[in-house]
């Protein structure tokens, strides 16, 4: 069984078909969920964003995953985890769910690939491409689901942004904040953590500045910022 260990908790992830990676941690710890009074977690796999929201003291978190095997293995590290009575997991297509109660917070990780080659593993795929869930699906659902003051953080490749930036401009949001991941110093980012906001009335949408984050100086090497965001996460910081 494949099984990823952090300091305060664990991660099954014999079946998600997507596992448990350095971006995702790092758009874990980037998260604004501080002290959230709920958060939406959209397309949850394992949970472990889920899992980092809790440890990071958001209050109730809504996993919502549509894969039933994911969602099982999803509920398990929950349960086994110190924050059980605080995540629920909820097995359906978020374009399905409703909730009687807006968020605070709307994280996701979403499929990264539109209109790519597939390969032959259709767990993977399912996970990886934008067939059962688009931006544009995803984008108008959280904005449903926000409360008027609330903030979507989403992980997602560079080359996105400016579709992404589309699709808020007919929606009435706006990016606030885009930080790019440069896997290892001296490369170029592949994938930005970016912050979104609905629209107040009067005014007017402008791209933010773009930071960035090197998640290593060198091969498995932490860079200084990576490892302050994951100093409370990774057991090599323990």
């Amino acid at each position: 069984m494949s099984t990823f260990k952090l300091q305060q908790f664990a991660i099954k992830q014999s079946v998600n078909a997507m596992k448990v990676c350095t971006d995702s941690l790092i758009f874990g710890a980037l998260t604004p969920v501080e002290n959230a009074e709920r958060v939406l977690d959209i397309g949850g796999g394992t949970a472990i964003l889920s899992l980092m929201a809790a440890q990071r003291g958001a209050k109730h978190i809504t996993c919502v995953e549509l894969m039933t095997a994911s969602s099982q293995e999803a509920s398990d590290n929950v349960n086994n985890s110190p924050w059980s009575a605080r995540i629920s997991v909820i097995n359906c297509d978020i374009n399905n769910f409703e909730s009687d109660d807006t968020f605070d917070v709307i994280i996701s990780n979403p499929p990264f690939f539109d209109n790519h080659l597939k390969n032959d593993d259709n767990l993977r795929n399912t996970a990886r491409h934008t067939d059962t869930l688009s931006y544009q699906q995803l984008l108008t659902k959280a904005k449903a689901l926000l409360r008027d003051d609330g903030v979507i953080s989403l992980l997602l490749p560079v080359h996105t942004i400016e579709a992404i930036n589309e699709i808020c401009n007919t929606l009435q949001l706006v990016i606030t904040k885009r930080c790019d991941l440069i896997t290892i110093r001296g490369g170029v980012a592949k994938v930005t953590v970016l912050e979104i906001r609905n629209l107040a009335n009067g005014s007017f949408a402008q791209m933010p500045a773009v930071n960035t984050i090197t998640v290593y100086n060198a091969h498995q090497q932490y860079s200084e910022q990576s490892a302050r965001l994951l100093k409370n996460f990774l057991l090599r910081f323990a």
